[in-house]
């Protein structure tokens, strides 16, 4: 790459996380206001807010999502939906393709961050992972959650995918929920934000498509903790074949 490409990509970066942060500077107060609705309410306006900054700063970056249904999805219905974890542009893109009530499981950690930490844990719920009591308590709300009829997402791979492989194992935490609470899983695929954003790399955002795939929904009726490694295994197997079916590029 020469010097003027790599410039402009510098150039490009600098101006998309300035306004990424304007854009959440501006949502700010109105992020506060609703929260005190609380966390159901609240939750749900607060992801709706973060919707419309998504529908903003994406186009302005040159970034074009798109949803692949490939099969019908009602979104009046509550899933545990798991997605593929590659790449920091995956909690944005999140905004982008779950466009209906949900709480994602994220880090506790990045709740720490000035302004984006505050909208984050009022939009999520978090958790500590190396705390066993902690994540006992996230169970419980992701739990309570589902029973207010709202979807929850969660990665099951846990971190970043640095295998070189379609998927790294998968923990168990999203596939017990499913079969205790008798919650449908919803496999959905991002596509294209390794290509956007690879992990590992500062200021690697580039422009260009983005891609998610809600792929058939698994039904876990009658499913007992028995059959929880089936289940997980399923699901692996199911997202695997459409990552590769799609062609992603951080397979070696």
């Amino acid at each position: 790459m020469n010097l003027l490409a790599i410039t402009l990509r510098r150039l490009y970066n600098v101006y998309a996380i300035l306004l990424f942060v304007l854009l959440m500077l501006i949502i700010f107060p109105f992020v506060i206001i609703v929260s005190l609705a609380g966390p159901v309410w609240g939750g749900n306006a607060i992801y709706r807010i973060c919707m419309l900054w998504g529908d903003v700063w994406f186009p302005l970056v040159g970034i074009f999502h798109k949803n692949i249904y490939e099969s019908p999805h009602d979104k009046k219905r509550s899933y545990i939906f798991v997605s593929n974890h590659i790449s920091f542009l995956d909690a944005a893109v999140i905004v982008k393709t779950y466009r209906q009530p949900i709480r994602a499981l994220g880090k506790k950690e990045t709740s720490g961050i000035p302004v984006f930490g505050y909208i984050y844990k009022n939009a999520i719920v978090t958790v500590d992972r190396d705390n066993a009591a902690d994540r006992s308590r996230s169970v419980r709300k992701l739990k309570a959650v589902l029973r207010r009829g709202i979807s929850i997402l969660i990665f099951p791979e846990g971190t970043f995918n640095e295998t070189g492989n379609a998927l790294k194992p998968f923990f168990d935490g999203a596939f017990r929920i499913a079969i205790e609470t008798q919650t449908p899983v919803k496999p959905v695929l991002f596509l294209d934000v390794f290509n956007r954003m690879p992990y590992g790399k500062l200021l690697s955002l580039t422009p260009g498509k983005s891609r998610a795939v809600f792929m058939k929904e698994i039904d876990v009726t009658g499913l007992t903790i028995r059959d929880m490694d089936t289940l997980k295994q399923k699901v692996y197997a199911q997202m695997e074949e459409r990552l590769l079916y799609y062609g992603v590029s951080w397979v070696k």
